[in-house]
């Protein structure tokens, strides 16, 4: 029978494969992208504020635009919206961050795995608005982005929905909500008693039934 020194590692391998562990992985990794997202845009703020600007402007839109009423021509109300965005990408980075924390910490704690999956549900949703919404449908079809070969956020957007999305499912998922554990020698332990009871029980009724045959015999 193994030793619990020779199996520890192996449950700790098989337990860093549960959906929590994944959930936590997830949820960071989109954590982390989204704060790097905003931080670049703090301490770069031309470069992205440039791509703002003529996405509302439409001025690399198609020729001959019968959409061009809907431009936005005011620079400070471009900027306006830039500033919102990376606002917004602060925030949902800070929550995500500490949805990522609150998962780790229900690792130990699953007491805190609804508070952790609440949490980054609200980052996510951020996520997902900013890029589905403000970039895909205001940015793509109202200020018709798509026409645009020069300023063109569709593909990353599409990227980071989707990325939202998946992590959104995965932490809601059944197993996501509840403590994982590996299976251990004592399970394996118990498992068999059980079955050697079920079998000496089986026994039992056998050899019963066999000296009851006998005494019934004339």
């Amino acid at each position: 029978m193994p030793t619990p020194e020779k199996t520890r590692p192996a449950e700790r391998m098989l337990a860093a494969g549960t959906l929590p562990v994944a959930a936590t992985l997830l949820t960071g990794t989109i954590a982390l992208y989204i704060a790097l997202v905003a931080f670049g845009n703090i301490t770069d703020f031309e470069t992205n504020q440039q791509f703002v600007r003529h996405v509302l402007a439409m001025d690399t839109t198609f020729k001959d635009n019968g959409l061009r009423w809907r431009a936005v021509d005011s620079t400070a109300l471009q900027d306006t919206a830039y500033v919102a965005i990376i606002a917004w990408e602060t925030v949902a980075a800070l929550v995500l961050g500490t949805s990522t924390v609150l998962w780790a910490r229900a690792l130990r704690r699953p007491e805190g795995l609804r508070r952790a999956q609440l949490t980054g549900s609200i980052g996510l949703m951020m996520i997902l608005l900013l890029f589905g919404v403000g970039f895909i449908g205001i940015g793509g079809e109202w200020f018709a982005m798509w026409q645009s070969e020069a300023w063109n956020g569709l593909d990353a957007a599409i990227r980071m929905v989707t990325f939202a999305g998946i992590v959104l499912i995965a932490t809601h998922l059944p197993a996501a909500s509840q403590p994982g554990r590996a299976p251990s020698a004592g399970d394996d332990a118990a498992d068999g008693l059980k079955d050697g009871l079920k079998d000496g029980l089986k026994d039992d009724r056998k050899d019963g039934l066999k000296d009851g045959l006998k005494e019934g015999r004339p």
